[in-house]
């Protein structure tokens, strides 16, 4: 993705960064791709780039970069893909991916790339996209283009299939052979590459803007009740308020993904090994610099994302075997949809209640922000 940066960690772990890249397809199928004039290592790449904090949303992300790179706001369709990107020579990265409408040839004719952030552009097919981006960023996009959009949005971690993802893809599928521009004609390989950013890696990296991340499991028992998790009491603006929630809590962003993390805390919270189901929710919490009503709960200086995973029905085998995490929970307790409604902050039981009805689909997670459907 154009100008897309990876994380860095904060000083707990937990810092991530975020990023978001369009697909935009044209009438015969192709795929626009970008090159990136201060990237000799790799030049191809989707447009897109990286959060800022006064962007709502990561589709809000996409628009900014979009109008900022190719001067026009794009008409986004849904999101394709989700991708949590762990590498041992960098920090972690979650990167959202969204369809667009497919681009006219008039409005592929008004594009007007900034000559700092883009140095071209063409219409690549599927092939030739595969082997002219990046490995991480060819398997993110590929997986993408190789699946019925009915099925996303897809679930990936370093750019390979998990959670619904591998109904539809193998988990380690060919992966095409990396070309870079001697993949991409219509970007001319001749013209000269500019100077790498004046900041070095590490600085770079210090100085992006970090996301959190929570992982939360979906308990219900066959009466259809959900599972909620009372913490201990904390120093809320009104003094100690009592906090319900789905079990779960802070995913260690530099060592484990969100489905590892929401396996980890539900043997710390409850002593369950319960491997996570489907991912069934991604609620965007923006902080206080997007939106001045940011709920401090969810850390108002910094947006927090929230992956919700079904974690199936539970028996009374299981119930009876709660062993609940002393340091941080004071009870537990399976309570109907009302009973839910009146414990959860309002944020926290509309990512519920979307999490539930999208326990009836077979597709992807559903894009929330505050809990509430994106675009």
């Amino acid at each position: 993705m154009a100008g897309v940066g990876v994380a860095g960690t904060g000083p707990d772990g937990r810092g991530i960064l975020a990023a978001a890249g369009v697909l935009f397809p044209d009438r015969c199928g192709r795929l626009l791709v970008v090159r990136l004039p201060y990237d000799r290592e790799h030049p191809v790449a989707i447009p897109g780039g990286g959060w800022e904090p006064r962007d709502r949303s990561p589709r809000d992300t996409a628009l900014r970069e979009i109008g900022e790179e190719l001067g026009f706001t794009p008409r986004l369709g849904p999101l394709a893909c989700v991708d949590w990107a762990l590498h041992p020579d960098r920090p972690p990265i979650v990167a959202y991916l969204y369809w667009a409408e497919p681009l006219t040839e008039r409005q592929a004719t008004a594009i007007r790339p900034d000559a700092v952030e883009i140095g071209g552009w063409t219409w690549l097919t599927a092939d030739q996209a595969g082997q002219a981006l990046p490995p991480l960023l060819s398997r993110r996009v590929t997986a993408c283009l190789r699946v019925p959009r009915t099925a996303g949005p897809l679930e990936l971690e370093d750019s390979r299939p998990a959670g619904h993802t591998l109904r539809e893809l193998p988990a380690d599928g060919p992966v095409p052979d990396y070309l870079g521009l001697a993949a991409a004609p219509g970007l001319n390989p001749e013209v000269e590459q500019r100077s790498e950013p004046p900041l070095d890696r590490d600085t770079y990296y210090a100085r992006l803007p970090r996301i959190r991340a929570k992982a939360r499991a979906l308990f219900t028992d066959t009466a259809g009740r959900v599972l909620l998790v009372r913490l201990r009491p904390w120093d809320g603006p009104g003094g100690q308020e009592p906090y319900w929630t789905l079990p779960g809590g802070g995913v260690e962003a530099d060592r484990e993904t969100p489905r590892a993390a929401a396996l980890r805390e539900a043997r710390e919270e409850l002593g369950w090994e319960v491997e996570p189901g489907p991912l069934l929710a991604l609620d965007w919490q923006p902080g206080a610099a997007a939106d001045p009503g940011a709920d401090p709960a969810t850390g108002r200086d910094t947006a927090v994302l929230v992956y919700v995973y079904d974690g199936g029905t539970v028996t009374d085998g299981m119930l009876d075997s709660i062993v609940l995490q002393e340091e941080e929970l004071v009870e537990w307790r399976l309570c109907d949809p009302a009973e839910a409604r009146a414990l959860l902050t309002g944020p926290s039981w509309e990512r519920t209640a979307a999490a539930l009805a999208n326990r009836e689909g077979s597709g992807g997670p559903v894009e929330l922000v505050r809990g509430r459907a994106a675009g």
